[in-house]
């Protein structure tokens, strides 16, 4: 095994909570630092999904997203509902893009590119008139006129180019849908009168300008993928890329039409390999793939979304999807999101990075130090990424995963390293107990935090200031807890 000690090492001691009472037998792990590498793009950071497209008008949106934006230099969002009602494109006179130019210029302002999904139907289009169960009524429905939606995407991405130009609307990701699998399409059946869709628009847009970028079939569960594809080469119907969503808590028989139980640790990586070899077995085995939505759950979970098991688990889903996907997109950059209705409290188990009223969760801080790896990833044990940096510094993240609700054990670690001496490193952690959730339970979980106990959540949110050390001997770990070190 490359991580075999070969060499003098240097010991590394990373003490990060106090000794427990019966802390476990430590394990060794050697890292290699002339371990053979490979690239590793952060597809895990470069695009967010959001909240519907006019919460992209409000405020504390723009704050969040500028705070998700500083902490891990995202390019890409994607939100649903760019064509409901309630944005105002379409009407029986015509066409109006006031909404979608203030939406689109305050991404670019900040520096993210739209990743646009085109969803939903507009009422006076759909030839279904029930609506989704979200809270703010979103149709589902296949157009009673496609000619009208044809008409309809062709005004709106004329529209633009002549606002935003054709080389910056060509670094942009088109989308059809969301979700047509499942209920966020009423076409029946769904798969032929979705790809009916998929394919007016594809040519649609394509006829505009071919070097625009379009794909699908954003599926839930992974699904469709392969015979996406298969009808797309059938049909002579262009695509630039596949797109399907994953969550951690998925029903194994949605995604891989078995029974047995998968567990929130594994559910992800496994769909994500089907989903890839499906890809490159298929005719067009290079086509970029697009996880735009994935999570650890699609139910809201206090113990999941808001905890500090984010940490391990993120990091181990990063570990495993490398190689396997373009781009995933992380569900939700910010809790400026009503598809439940409006928020009741700060910690419901929501989806984003950020609570309400700009409190950073523990998964804003696990990615604002997952964003720190470098962009070069070496060879490493089970439980650990190492990567190297443009700057030549190793960082390494190593974690204590336990399943969520769970106690889980104290992990209590040595790190050798090989083929360099590392004297002093520097480190920084999230861990259960000192975060924005520990003080919100601490004050005995406000329903509405005055605007003082907002302030002492945010600042609770903080990371520790990086520490740095001498080279000692012990590692222990939380369950829970995330480290990432800085080897200089």
């Amino acid at each position: 095994m490359r991580w075999r000690l070969t060499v003098p090492v240097c010991w590394v001691a990373i003490l990060l909570v106090p000794a427990l009472a019966q802390a476990p037998a430590p394990e060794t792990i050697t890292l290699d630092l002339a371990a053979p590498s490979h690239p590793f793009p952060h597809f895990w950071d470069r695009m967010f999904g959001s909240g519907r497209a006019t919460l992209s008008l409000r405020d504390d949106y723009r704050r969040d997203m500028r705070a998700v934006k500083a902490a891990t230099g995202f390019e890409y969002v994607r939100f649903h509902a760019i064509f409901d009602d309630d944005v105002g494109v379409y009407n029986p006179d015509g066409f109006n893009f006031s909404y979608v130019d203030q939406i689109y210029d305050g991404l670019l302002e900040n520096n993210v590119r739209p990743f646009v999904e085109l969803s939903f139907m507009p009422k006076d289009m759909a030839a279904n008139q029930t609506p989704h169960a979200f809270w703010y009524k979103p149709y589902p429905s296949p157009p009673k006129d496609p000619a009208q939606w044809a008409r309809m995407i062709d005004a709106f991405v004329r529209h633009l180019i002549a606002r935003y130009g054709a080389p910056e609307v060509e670094q942009w990701y088109f989308e059809v849908w969301n979700e047509p699998n499942i209920d966020f399409w009423t076409g029946k059946p769904a798969e032929a009168t979705y790809y009916a869709l998929y394919d007016l628009t594809s040519r649609t847009i394509k006829q505009i300008d071919p070097l625009l970028r379009v794909g699908g079939p954003a599926t839930a569960q992974a699904a469709w993928v392969d015979r996406f594809i298969a009808h797309c080469a059938r049909a002579g119907v262009l695509f630039d890329f596949v797109s399907t969503h994953i969550y951690g808590n998925e029903n194994p028989k949605d995604v891989f039409g078995v029974d047995g139980p998968v567990d929130f640790r594994n559910m992800v990586p496994r769909a994500l390999k089907k989903v890839h070899d499906q890809v490159a077995q298929s005719a067009a085995p290079s086509t970029p793939i697009f996880i735009s939505e994935f999570n650890a759950a699609y139910l809201n979970r206090v113990d999941i979304e808001d905890s500090s098991f984010m940490g391990p688990w993120l990091a181990d889903t990063i570990r495993a999807a490398d190689g396997l996907v373009s781009l995933m997109s992380y569900w939700t950059f910010s809790d400026v999101f009503e598809e439940q209705g409006v928020v009741k409290t700060p910690f419901y188990g929501g989806f984003g990075l950020v609570a309400e009223r700009g409190i950073p969760k523990p998964v804003f801080r696990v990615f604002e130090l997952l964003h720190r790896l470098g962009n070069e990833r070496l060879d490493s044990p089970p439980g650990t990424l190492l990567t190297k940096r443009k700057d030549g510094k190793f960082v390494l993240a190593v974690w204590d995963y336990a399943d969520p609700g769970k106690a889980g054990a104290p992990r209590t670690i040595r790190l050798q390293f090989t083929h360099r001496r590392v004297a002093r490193y520097r480190l920084q952690t999230v861990d259960p107990a000192h975060t924005a959730l520990a003080a919100w339970d601490r004050m005995g979980k406000p329903a509405y935090p005055t605007t003082a106990q907002i302030a002492q959540l945010i600042a609770a949110s903080r990371l520790a200031p990086a520490r740095e050390f001498k080279a000692s001997d012990a590692v222990q770990l939380s369950p829970h807890e995330l480290a990432v070190v800085e080897i200089p």
